[in-house]
């Protein structure tokens, strides 16, 4: 009966395997899910810098766009008390004509800066492609081994 007893129960040395194995198993996930989120913050700060540019660039732009729009704003206030004022020029109305243009000429330059900086940030990937593809290579891996 001793033999029989014996031969039922399995050797003590393969149930300690199994859960260093499990333990092993849970270690090495946490690793490859570090590494992976490793690789999305390095991938995130190489593009961090381009869109602070990007973004700087349209407040420059934006701010440049507001002057205009301010001088622009004056000019027709000037142009438009001196329609009012009389026929010939006078020098409110010489004023408003160099406001006009100042105003155009800065509302042009801030339109064409937010647009090249809107197109620029536009073809910009929000997307980090290396994490995706290394995790798509991962889940083929894991498929296949599964």
């Amino acid at each position: 009966m001793a033999a029989t007893k014996s031969s039922l129960v399995a050797p003590k040395h393969e149930f300690e395997n199994l859960p260093s194995l499990f333990s092993r198993l849970g270690d090495d996930i946490t690793q490859f899910f570090d590494t992976k989120l490793s690789l999305l913050k390095v991938e995130i700060k190489e593009e961090a810098s381009s869109y602070t540019q990007t973004a700087m660039l349209i407040g420059i732009g934006g701010a440049i766009a507001a002057i205009g729009f301010a001088l622009l704003n004056v000019a027709v206030a000037f142009g438009v008390s001196t329609l009012f004022a009389g026929a010939n020029l006078s020098q409110p109305a010489r004023y408003a004509l160099g406001f006009v243009a100042t105003g155009a000429f800065y509302l042009l330059i801030g339109v064409v800066v937010v647009t090249a900086m809107k197109s620029r940030l536009a073809k910009l990937h929000l997307v980090p492609d290396r994490t995706v593809k290394e995790l798509r290579k991962d889940k083929a891996w894991l498929k296949n081994e599964l």
